[in-house]
């Protein structure tokens, strides 16, 4: 007697897949330590720069004192800048794009605000993938009916939700911040409409970002450190471009130009994971 097993469709295989790795990920301590980072860390933040405001540090090398530390002038800060679209289009002698400057001048209040999860979505990436080689769960799923694009597949979608979680996580914490430092909630060049742009901007973002570290985790497997390192350095190079196309006063527009860069990255970098784990071993 010859038993057949049932062949699952590419949408049943996914499904599974999401399913698993969806209870995996929010039963893991991992993430919910990094979510509630998220939601102390704008707290923690505007406090704490709200206490060093006038303070002037001085120069360790020359003992000269520098700039006084400037606080954040509205609750919003932390969360980006308002992009002057004009001057974007105007190129002054120096060559640079003066709206664009404005919103990528490396003080504290542009360093210390959203877009710093875009590393700490590296590591809820790359710990979660390199715990599937470490275990060897990646290599017992592959070895049954898992197809490696599937996997591909599975672990972007649910990276991507739970980086777009980790997002809402420090929006909600920029609020209770805000007030609790007393800082001043008027949007300034901005409305609530394109707040909302802002912040879905950001989240399409993630899948941009999501879909390097997946490259990255499978190069570096069990090697969480390796993989950190690689998505690290590759992101440091899109770093810049975040304040950019997720300013305060976005649009529909600044969203159409994330989810589109979302697609290819994430259709482009997925294939590239896939062959990754066709071409190399799974240890």
């Amino acid at each position: 007697m010859n038993r057949q097993f049932e062949r699952l469709s590419f949408g049943q295989r996914v499904r599974t897949m999401l399913t698993v790795d969806f209870r995996r990920m929010f039963k893991s301590l991992l993430v919910w330590i990094l979510i509630a980072s998220c939601l102390v860390a704008p707290i923690a933040i505007t406090v704490m720069v709200e206490m060093m405001e006038g303070t002037i540090p001085t120069d360790p090398q020359t003992g000269e004192p520098g700039e006084p530390i400037e606080g954040f002038d509205s609750a919003w800060q932390i969360i980006g800048s308002v992009m002057d679209m004009e001057a974007m289009g105007s190129m002054p002698e120096g060559g640079e794009a003066a709206g664009g400057m404005a919103a990528m001048e490396m003080d504290i209040t542009s360093m210390c605000n959203i877009n710093m999860l875009y590393f700490f979505i590296a590591v809820l990436v790359c710990i979660f993938i390199a715990g599937d080689f470490r275990s060897g769960y990646a290599k017992n799923l592959f070895t049954v009916r898992a197809k490696k694009t599937d996997y591909v597949i599975s672990k972007t979608v649910v990276c991507f939700v739970g980086g777009a979680l980790m997002i809402l996580a420090f929006f909600v914490g920029s609020l209770l911040g805000g007030a609790i430092s007393g800082l001043p909630f008027d949007m300034v060049g901005f409305n609530g409409f394109n707040l909302a742009m802002c912040i879905l901007s950001k989240m399409v973002l993630v899948s941009i970002f999501v879909a390097i570290y997946v490259v990255m985790a499978v190069v570096g497997k069990g090697r969480a450190w390796l993989s950190l390192l690689l998505s690290f350095g590759v992101g440091m190079f899109l770093f810049m471009m975040i304040p950019m196309v997720s300013p305060l006063n976005a649009t529909p527009l600044h969203l159409l130009l994330c989810t589109a860069g979302g697609a290819m990255f994430t259709v482009g970098l997925g294939a590239v994971s896939n062959t990754v784990l066709k071409k190399t071993s799974l240890v």
